[in-house]
């Protein structure tokens, strides 16, 4: 398969569908509950999705797609499960935000081969700005130039770094985990944003702005774009518990919360998420694979 040709439909299905969000966000926007929780869906949702994939099956009939809206859609071709190609779709990082005004809100598009992603886009529709990453390959920001994060602090950030914060959705209020870690976080540092858009976070820490994100049983759809981008950019990755990380489509989401940093900032962060209280649940076992 060709990486770099499919890493072109791939910017170009994120870009298509970016021009859509654009242009809808100034209209009055509908939001509609989405599951159990405080999540909720959009018809720019669903629209954007059905402008991926179109791109993507397509040009790809014989993959798979997992849709943040859709769910699992397989191409006109088919493909017998576990063997082909899985395309991931976050159409509207950052709904929530949509739904109040909020302009912060992001496109997600990953391509995993034996459930690891290959390949990575996040494309920011109000700045108009794409980036990607292939595994191994780097990763390349809007004007095509090579991305790197770099290994030190920014100067008056060694005592107050600046991170980001994302958990899942099913992550109820009292969970005994979030809110106690999160708190020291948010202690141990000079800010810590919570986006409500990881996509926006993850670009966020492959270009440098900030210096690290925690996540907590993240939801998995826009978690290997952002993730591959990061660590295509020199972002180091570790489980909460300071172990080895590996990031795969058919890991649980217990199994995928994670400490992404620059590596200057990686050990005090595990410093503090190794002395939260009570991390069960984030199973052992789990390998770096990036």
């Amino acid at each position: 398969m060709d990486l770099d040709a499919a890493r072109a439909l791939a910017v170009d299905a994120a870009e298509a569908a970016g021009d859509l969000l654009r242009a809808g966000v100034d209209e009055p926007v509908e939001a509609r509950p989405k599951g159990e929780g405080a999540d909720v869906v959009t018809d720019l949702d669903t629209a954007a999705e059905d402008v991926i994939l179109r791109r993507i099956l397509g040009a790809y009939p014989g993959h798979r797609v997992i849709a943040e809206e859709a769910g699992l859609v397989e191409g006109a071709a088919g493909g017998a499960a576990g063997d082909a190609p899985v395309w991931l779709v976050d159409p509207l990082d950052g709904t929530n935000n949509v739904a109040i005004g909020m302009s912060v809100y992001a496109v997600g598009i990953a391509l995993c081969v034996d459930s690891a992603p290959l390949l990575g886009v996040v494309h920011d529709p109000v700045s108009g700005r794409t980036w990607s990453a292939l595994r191994g390959g780097g990763a390349t920001g809007p004007d095509g130039a090579p991305l790197r994060i770099g290994e030190g602090l920014r100067p008056g950030r060694e005592d107050n770094p600046v991170l980001a914060w994302t958990q899942g959705h099913q992550v109820g209020r009292a969970d005994p985990v979030a809110f106690p870690l999160r708190s020291m976080l948010e202690m141990r540092c000079g800010r810590l944003l919570q986006p409500w858009a990881p996509l926006v976070g993850w670009a966020m820490l492959a270009r440098g702005d900030i210096d690290g994100i925690v996540g907590y049983r993240p939801e998995l759809v826009d978690l290997p774009a952002g993730a591959l981008l990061a660590a295509e950019a020199g972002a180091e990755f570790r489980r909460l518990d300071g172990g080895p990380y590996e990031l795969g489509i058919d890991r649980s989401p217990a199994e995928l919360s994670f400490v992404a940093a620059r590596p200057a900032m990686l050990d005090r962060l595990l410093e503090t998420t190794r002395s939260a209280e009570h991390l069960p649940g984030d199973g052992p076992g789990v390998r770096l694979a990036f």
